[in-house]
């Protein structure tokens, strides 16, 4: 799939030629971190040809309309199985690109075998803890990530390898809504009433490859915080996001607390999803492909449950996030997870009692904390 963007300017006869693919293919969250570097990319080179290569549809969702990049392709190779994967990246070798960076967190080695097979003329990528000898024949040029910085930065420190360097003053994840997406969401708080009052938009889902679902805060948890919500707080709107893979969760949450504050909004895109979030009062998640969402759209506060996936490196770079600690945790968030294309470490069992940990009543004075600012 391909989707033509409109060109920033027309191209200079220096960089006529120029044409730079940006590999994003691992989460959807990933692909809106990585905004912020293709705003540097276009800053630096404003007649370059810059394309982006995404996994997922949602990911090519949250490019649509950025004006700093040429054109997305978003093929799901793990849905097309390896003969047609291997052909439809092959296929991009006659695009002929000058330079491919992998940007941060695409630590397995199949997405450096991906920028071999593309063979871009320089291959940019972070060294992970996985890297091997081969490492070398894949990419030229790597630099060792850093888990004590945001991606942001990781994927900045990139720039001086293709002798570019920083031009923004600030680096935050960027979305760029349509009018008419912004308006559906103006006509959806017009006729559920949220203006005049507090809304709380949650998201109790999470990605669910490898064992990523088991980071998620158990449900009978969620249940228990809004029945206490909705009881304290009777005129607080409470958002359930979410698509298909939340609507068995959903529904138990219907049957467990039945109020009319409780509203899901059928969401038909990430998009429309994000101009809903930012009617939001405040919003909540643990560390998921909507909390990077919200960050992007600038709700008004953002409260985060801390799970062993969540570390500096990808907590929203707001400044003013609300963590709720887990204590089980205790900061040895890199023992259970690293980006070397592993699982979360540990059995299913001690990954739930580890998000057990979270009380239902410190989420709740998280989340009044913020609604009281």
């Amino acid at each position: 799939m391909f989707r033509t963007l409109a060109s920033p300017a027309p191209f200079s006869p220096r960089w006529s030629r120029l044409k730079i693919l940006v590999i994003s293919l691992s989460g959807v969250g990933d692909t809106l971190i990585a905004t912020p570097f293709l705003h540097e990319l276009r800053a630096n080179l404003p007649d370059a040809q810059i394309d982006c290569f995404v996994l997922w549809k949602a990911s090519a969702d949250l490019l649509e309309g950025n004006p700093h990049i040429n054109r997305v392709i978003q093929k799901n190779l793990i849905k097309e199985g390896s003969f047609k994967a291997l052909r439809f990246v092959l296929g991009l070798r006659k695009e002929r690109y000058d330079a491919s960076v992998n940007v941060h967190t695409q630590g397995r080695i199949h997405y450096r075998i991906v920028a071999r097979l593309i063979d871009a003329t320089q291959r940019y990528s972070h060294s992970y803890e996985n890297h091997g000898g081969s490492d070398r024949l894949l990419v030229q040029h790597q630099i060792p990530q850093d888990y004590s910085v945001h991606s942001i930065e990781n994927n900045n420190r990139l720039l001086p390898l293709l002798g570019l360097k920083r031009t923004l003053k600030t680096h935050g994840y960027e979305i760029f809504l349509s009018e008419a997406e912004k308006m559906w969401a103006e006509n959806y708080a017009a006729e559920h009433r949220l203006k005049g009052s507090q809304a709380l938009g949650v998201h109790v889902g999470s990605g669910g490859t490898k064992n990523l679902a088991l980071k998620r805060w158990p449900l009978e948890l969620y249940i228990g915080l809004f029945k206490q919500l909705t009881t304290k707080r009777p005129n607080l709107k409470i958002l359930l996001f979410g698509g298909p893979e939340e609507q068995q969760a959903h529904q138990k949450i219907r049957e467990a607390v039945p109020s009319e504050n409780l509203l899901f909004p059928e969401t038909p895109n990430v998009r429309q999803a994000g101009a809903l979030i930012a009617k939001c009062s405040a919003f909540l998640s643990v560390d998921t492909a909507l909390m990077h969402l919200a960050a992007a759209v600038k709700v008004r506060k953002q409260i985060v449950i801390e799970a062993p996936t969540l570390n500096p490196t990808n907590i929203p770079p707001r400044g003013d996030t609300i963590l709720v600690r887990n204590p089980a945790i205790a900061g040895r968030n890199l023992d259970f997870y690293r980006y070397d294309g592993g699982p979360i470490r540990g059995t299913d069992a001690e990954i739930r009692k580890l998000m057990e940990s979270v009380t239902v009543d410190a989420v709740e004075t998280a989340v009044l904390s913020a609604l009281s600012a």
